[in-house]
């Protein structure tokens, strides 16, 4: 199996993604998506989002991956709205961590399933700042079929972004960062939107 991912700094983007895969006959248990909730993302609740709802509800969801929307927090990046098998590994990491386990919360969820390392920690950031990931694990005859419907939904130049957060100084991405605030977030849509190619 493979792990194709894309980062969406516009929700409804990365919804039609997820449904497009489901369409192409890709498993919702093999999907994920998960990003912050509010205006960052437009609005979740027509899609079946729960507010504290446990990871149980978030991974259970029937009628396609979005209907099981729900709630959870992940270490650095904060309150999130997810579902699929990302969310559960990087809750289940947390809880680990938490409990004296496992660490490696989002980043090592990533890197587990095949994400390049350096990526993960930038996809880890861009959800701790506002955007949307959609992960999918398919077998090699749909890794192309994933990663043109994940392209053709307008994703974030990985690179680029990258090199944006890089000019301010950030490293990588870092668990025990604060939350961003709705002001820290409008900020960055900004930034990103003058960033953003024409």
């Amino acid at each position: 199996m493979q792990t194709v991912t894309g980062l969406y700094d516009n929700y409804a983007n990365a919804r039609t993604a997820v449904n497009a895969l489901e369409d192409a006959g890709i498993s919702s248990s093999n999907i994920s998506i998960v990003g912050r909730e509010g205006e960052t993302n437009e609005s979740y609740a027509g899609e079946g989002a729960a507010t504290g709802a446990s990871v149980g509800a978030v991974v259970g969801g029937t009628g396609g991956l979005l209907a099981g929307l729900g709630m959870l927090a992940i270490p650095g990046v904060g309150p999130v709205v997810a579902a699929g098998w990302l969310a559960a590994t990087a809750a289940g990491a947390a809880a680990g961590a938490v409990a004296g386990g496992a660490a490696g919360g989002i980043i090592g969820s990533m890197t587990n399933a095949g994400v390049d390392e350096d990526d993960a920690h930038v996809y880890a950031e861009g959800v701790r700042r506002g955007s949307t990931l959609v992960s999918v694990r398919v077998e090699e005859d749909q890794g192309d079929v994933a990663r043109s419907i994940l392209n053709d939904n307008a994703p974030v130049d990985v690179t680029a972004r990258r090199a944006m957060y890089r000019e301010e100084g950030w490293q990588g991405f870092d668990p025990n960062s604060p939350d961003l605030t709705e002001e820290e977030l409008a900020r960055e849509r900004d930034r990103v939107r003058e960033h953003r190619p024409l």
